[in-house]
């Protein structure tokens, strides 16, 4: 299967990235190297772009496709490693970072990747194959307390005891093996009518498995924290999210570091001596166009939130 994936909300994360021709930038997630493209478009011979994706399909893909370009370096590993790889390779100082938090096109229609109930296919969802945690495992071996706190806690499944419930029912008659038979388990746990009526009932129990198997909100923070640190005076963050839980995380990191105090209101004189770090570029998240909407449904979620480090 071809590695294909339309980049969200490209104009407004070009525009918000500010591109200096000869400045230093990094791609967290290339995916199929749609937002790195246009990056590389904006860069003099004097720039450089390091990329980042934990799809070593994506990795493959994005090494061809940049393979003459003396610009670019690519790395097969998670985003949060990148702060210590390039300080490794004496990156020290950015003046771009790009982190697009999204599943891309190719994992979701892939049936082999396990990653949507919208195609058969094992129950895997490792955005990175060489990873020993798979849906799989957490589907038929985590107990019912842990599943019931990743459907709440990843998913905000409202539904989550009775979709559990019947998860271990099914388990300890047979393994729970693709994707289609845990969607049956699913909507096996709602009124047809809903089924019907809303569509998608198995979205938010497959989001909050694949949050756990990839570990996608652990370490956030800190990263984010690392990355701010590592900017150049004028540098900048644009970061992509897809859901309420990773923008929350975002939204709380920036709002923290362009704060001067972060002191209890009661408190008359300021006593912990944080300084702001960056200024917010939007305070509020950048959503898709309707032009964008028609022609990408799966832009309907992103929301886009831009900082600059201060001078």
């Amino acid at each position: 299967m071809e590695f294909k994936h339309k980049p969200v909300l490209l104009e407004e994360v070009i525009a918000g990235l500010n591109i200096k021709p000869g400045g230093v930038y990094v791609d967290c997630t290339m995916g199929g190297g749609g937002h790195s493209s246009e990056i590389l478009k904006r860069l003099s011979q004097e720039g450089k772009l390091i990329g980042f994706d934990r799809d070593e399909d994506a990795v493959k893909v994005c090494r061809e496709k940049f393979k003459n370009n003396k610009n670019v370096a690519v790395f097969h590993a998670n985003y949060k490693d990148a702060p210590q790889i390039l300080k490794e390779n004496d990156i020290n100082s950015l003046d771009g970072i790009l982190i697009d938090l999204g599943v891309s096109s190719y994992q979701i229609d892939n049936g082999d990747r396990g990653f949507s109930f919208l195609h058969d296919g094992p129950l895997d969802m490792r955005m990175d194959t060489r990873d020993s945690l798979n849906a799989y495992e957490v589907v038929n071996y985590y107990k019912r307390e842990e599943l019931l706190k990743i459907l709440y806690g990843y998913g905000e499944e409202d539904n989550a005891r009775r979709i559990v419930d019947n998860i271990i029912k099914a388990r300890e008659v047979k393994p729970i093996e693709t994707t289609f038979q845990l969607k049956d388990i699913i909507e096996s746990s709602f009124p047809k009518k809903i089924i019907y009526g809303k569509g998608g009932v198995s979205k938010k129990t497959f989001q909050a498995i694949r949050i756990e198997v990839n570990g996608e909100l652990t370490g956030l923070d800190d990263v984010l924290e690392e990355f701010i640190d590592m900017l150049a005076p004028g540098g900048r963050i644009a970061v992509l999210t897809f859901h309420s839980l990773e923008d929350r995380i975002v939204k709380n990191v920036f709002k923290k570091e362009s704060t001067d105090c972060l002191c209890p209101p009661k408190i008359p004189v300021c006593i912990c001596g944080h300084k702001k770090k960056i200024n917010l570029i939007n305070k509020k998240p950048v959503t898709a166009s309707e032009n964008e909407l028609k022609e990408n449904s799966r832009s309907s979620s992103a929301k886009l939130r831009v900082v600059e480090k201060i001078v």
